[in-house]
């Protein structure tokens, strides 16, 4: 059966490039057919500069011809989520305030995969401000999900993920400052890097209102891809103290890790389909030869959980605050802005404490085990014009209760990837991640690549709902 160059992975593509079975001006041709297929349909990518885009691919097919490539990423089309600033293109942040903003540099992040060589295909709609758990706003509408139509990708990096799921580009470039890398990853059937802290720099965009809880990385259909775009986007950059942490030394895991395996937050709910497909992946980790041991919540949920929403609403009252003006806003952005304007100097300088005791607790934890493995999500997709879901498991939940089991690793600053294993006929996927110390995401990424369950899984399977 003939394959379009839209279902290959990045991977697949500059093997093609490097062959000279095709080029990377053909690979953007195709994947931008396959957008203006399907992009209607799912609302993912929500702005283009096609010329721009092309002149890139040019490029791009240049130096491959001449034996040249700028990185193993030069002349793969990506999308951009609309929290990042690009040169050229808008950056919304999802929000009427922004929405005449079109940066004239890009953010330090961006940079480093336009001198890679990189494809921009367009940005990918988000949330307002990125933080919520969907992927809808005024200004560009609700993103669906392409593997169970009706339903959410998750967010906040649900335009992205649902781009990738699409087959709009093999790789989508996002943000996680609660787990808005891994959970639409999971939602989406797709693998995804929530990086450590350090490792990627950051400057030259939109106010941190999350601090470093939130990291840039890639979602991908392999973790081939991940690492690719990783080694990019990875390295020290003076402007950034703290990705002086990228040039630490290996840290390799052994080949039979110890593992601690945490299938519950307390008593919050998890979705039985979810909960079984955590107990089969770990029985599978057992199964490959690697230690694994159950255990309770290892933190206080309440106090971190706290600790992140505190960052949160006060860090968006302060920016809000600073622009002068809430006209248009969304009525999340709205209440979270409320709940901001209700903390106090005092609780914010607790959180901040919070997460630095979190931070040693998971040093501690994360010496006596090599790596951590839970659920993504405690829910299933749910409706995509939905902020959440209200219950899960036929228990009543707030806001944060499908997110339950990523928000730690954010305050923490360890590294983690999703891993997709396994689909439902009607909501979507289920995703597992994996979990290892801050500065460990090339050995973690090295070691999901070498699973067996991994391995049998090959790339991540593409939506065919709009075929």
């Amino acid at each position: 059966m003939k394959t379009d160059l839209w279902e290959l992975t990045a991977r697949e593509l500059t093997d093609g490039y490097g062959t000279g079975m095709f080029t990377p001006l053909e690979a953007l041709t195709s994947i931008e057919g396959r957008l203006d297929a399907v992009n209607a349909n799912i609302k993912a990518v929500i702005a283009e500069d096609r010329g721009a885009a092309r002149a890139q691919a040019k490029a791009a097919t240049l130096r491959w011809r001449a034996g040249q490539p700028l990185s193993p990423i030069d002349g793969v089309p990506l999308t951009i989520k609309d929290n990042l600033l690009s040169a050229g293109l808008p950056a919304t942040w999802g929000s009427k305030l922004y929405s005449d903003h079109v940066p004239a540099q890009d953010e330090a992040p961006v940079a480093r995969l336009r001198a890679a060589g990189a494809v921009f295909l367009g940005k990918t709609n988000v949330p307002e401000f990125t933080l919520q758990g969907y992927t809808a706003n005024l200004t560009f509408g609700t993103t669906e999900n392409p593997h169970a139509p009706g339903m959410t990708p998750g967010g906040s990096t649900g335009g992205g993920a649902a781009a990738v799921a699409a087959g709009i580009g093999p790789v989508a470039i996002g943000t996680d400052g609660g787990g808005s890398l891994r959970r639409p990853a999971a939602h989406c059937g797709l693998y995804a890097l929530k990086p450590s802290i350090g490792q990627i720099a950051r400057y030259n965009g939109f106010p941190q209102i999350l601090l470093d809880f939130e990291v840039v990385g890639p979602v991908a259909r392999s973790v081939e891809d991940l690492s690719a775009v990783f080694s990019v986007l990875k390295g020290y950059d003076p402007t950034d103290p703290s990705s002086l942490s990228a040039l630490a030394p290996p840290q390799p895991l052994p080949r039979r890790a110890r593992i601690a395996y945490l299938p519950k937050i307390g008593p919050a709910p998890v979705d039985p389909l979810i909960a079984e497909a955590a107990d089969a992946f770990a029985m599978q980790l057992g199964e490959a030869g690697h230690f694994i041991e159950t255990i309770e919540t290892p933190y206080n949920v309440d106090s971190v959980s706290a600790a992140w929403s505190t960052i949160a609403a006060a860090g968006l009252h302060c920016h809000l605050n600073s622009v002068g003006k809430r006209e248009g806003l969304g009525t999340n952005a709205l209440a979270l802005d409320a709940q901001g304007g209700a903390r106090t100097g005092a609780d914010y300088a607790g959180a901040m404490a919070v997460a630095l005791a979190a931070r040693a607790d998971a040093g501690r934890l994360l010496s006596h085990y090599d790596l951590l493995v839970c659920p993504s999500t405690a829910a299933l997709a749910w409706a995509a014009d939905t902020a959440y879901p209200a219950e899960i498991d036929g228990k009543p939940v707030g806001p944060r209760g499908h997110a339950v089991f990523t928000g730690w690793m954010n305050v923490t600053g360890v590294c983690a990837i999703n891993i997709p294993v396994a689909m439902t006929a009607d909501r979507g996927g289920i995703g597992i991640q994996l979990v290892a110390a801050v500065g460990r995401d090339a050995e973690l990424i090295d070691f999901v690549s070498n699973l067996p369950p991994v391995r049998a899984l090959g790339p991540a399977r593409l939506s065919r709902r709009f075929d």
